[in-house]
């Protein structure tokens, strides 16, 4: 497979989410102690957490399967993004954008599972007494990526139906 040149930057995109998270998990892992918040508003803190599941911590107690079988989700995941990143084409930038987000944080990721057996997260937002579960650079790089996928499907046309609508006009 031939890989655009221009796709490269966007795969430095997915580089710089996995170099911002690995750094940041780097810096929490080594300034805090584990479970203890640090206040920075009244609804916000820095607290250092290890997921051993997935989103919102689902399987976390299920033994050590998961830690393989989450790291070879996103294993796969990553390869498909970096093909269909390959095969976009290059004027579909919010589309490239949000493929790079949703990359870097799958990969951000699934190297703190393989490697520590668990995901580091650190960010914590909560109302009064209702926490939202923790998560970090990737988890939201991968949210906002998503959210961006979810609103390109929506705004624009697919090639198939517009040949479909022009179809039905010429008869």
């Amino acid at each position: 497979m031939m890989v655009k040149t221009s796709v490269w930057k966007w795969y430095g995109l997915a580089i710089l989410v996995i170099a911002l998270d690995q750094i940041s998990k780097h810096w929490v892992s080594a300034t805090f102690t584990y479970g203890q918040p640090w206040v920075i508003t009244d609804f916000f803190n820095f607290t250092l957490l290890h997921n051993k599941g997935a989103a919102f911590s689902f399987l976390s107690d299920a033994g050590g399967w998961q830690r393989w079988f989450f790291g070879l989700i996103a294993g796969v995941v990553s390869v498909v993004l970096v093909v269909w990143m390959a095969r976009v084409e290059t004027a579909q930038r919010w589309m490239l954008v949000a493929l790079a987000l949703v990359l870097g944080g799958a990969i951000g990721n699934l190297y703190d599972r393989v490697v520590l057996g668990y995901v580091v997260d650190f960010i914590v937002v909560h109302y009064q007494h209702h926490y939202w579960p923790a998560f970090n650079i990737a988890d939201s790089a991968i949210c906002v990526g998503a959210g961006m996928l979810i609103v390109d499907s929506f705004r624009s046309p697919k090639k198939d139906e517009l040949s479909v609508q022009s179809n039905d006009k010429q008869i």
